[in-house]
């Protein structure tokens, strides 16, 4: 019997740059498990779809799926649309198992992962030395998801003995400008960004504007293409493949 196949169920955009990283950073999961069947899909604004999938490998004759939501934060999309999704596609086919896995959230080893795209970001600036970070995030209206955020970007903060904020692209305060000129009216000129993203978009980009018009020195890019996301990716599906073995 084959193992289950994994679906990484990513929230989507509008921009090709988006499904692109997604894509790619599922073929880097690939080549961590090519025995794997691993396949790619959107809840919203890109395609395919969840269904579009399973259907693709109820044909294939799998009879298991676990689906890893590409999901950042345990906010709506979590909890409301991947549910959603994952029991109508549950229904399509009577042989078909399609479970989903906790979402991908945030891991400490990707604080490893910012810094990475925080010195690629200041490879392009003089600057040397920062006086204070800020952790840049989509927002949510649920303050727990928010408030998990906040304690990474503390534990990110804490390892480089800097002053760090957690900001937000949309639904909650602070937005990245915002927290970049609280730290500017403090004394702090040096100022660099992180984007707790996993890929490009409209709301990193709108977070790396608001920031360097705040005055930031750098403004990272998202997550993007990492081993550790891609290890996280595969712990999240072995969680989830062994919950499907009958007890």
């Amino acid at each position: 019997m084959a193992a289950p196949a994994l679906v990484a169920l990513a929230h989507g955009s509008r921009d090709p740059r988006s499904a692109a990283t997604i894509k790619a950073l599922m073929e880097e999961v690939r080549g961590l498990r090519p025995d794997l069947r691993i396949e790619t899909a959107f809840l919203d604004l890109a395609k395919p779809t969840l269904n579009t999938v399973v259907d693709k490998l109820a044909r294939a004759r799998f009879e298991e799926v676990v689906v890893v939501p590409l999901l950042l934060t345990d906010a709506f999309h979590a909890k409301v649309d991947v549910p959603a999704v994952v029991a109508d596609a549950g229904t399509r086919h009577e042989h078909v198992t399609v479970r989903a896995t906790s979402i991908l959230g945030l891991e400490a080893c990707f604080l490893e992962v910012l810094d990475v795209r925080m010195r690629e970001a200041l490879k392009a600036s003089r600057i040397r030395e920062l006086d204070a970070l800020v952790l840049a995030a989509a927002g949510s209206s649920d303050p727990l998801a928010n408030q998990a955020v906040a304690r990474l970007a503390r534990l990110w903060g804490s390892h480089h003995r800097l002053p760090v904020t957690a900001a937000f692209a949309s639904a909650a305060p602070p937005a990245t400008g915002e927290a970049v000129r609280a730290f500017r009216k403090e004394g702090r000129r040096h100022i660099a960004v992180a984007s707790l993203f996993l890929a490009p978009g409209f709301l990193p980009d709108r977070a790396k504007e608001l920031a360097l018009e705040a005055g930031a020195v750098a403004v990272a890019e998202p997550l993007g293409v990492h081993e550790a996301v891609a290890r996280t990716v595969l712990a999240r599906y072995a969680v989830g493949a062994v919950e499907l073995v009958p007890v």
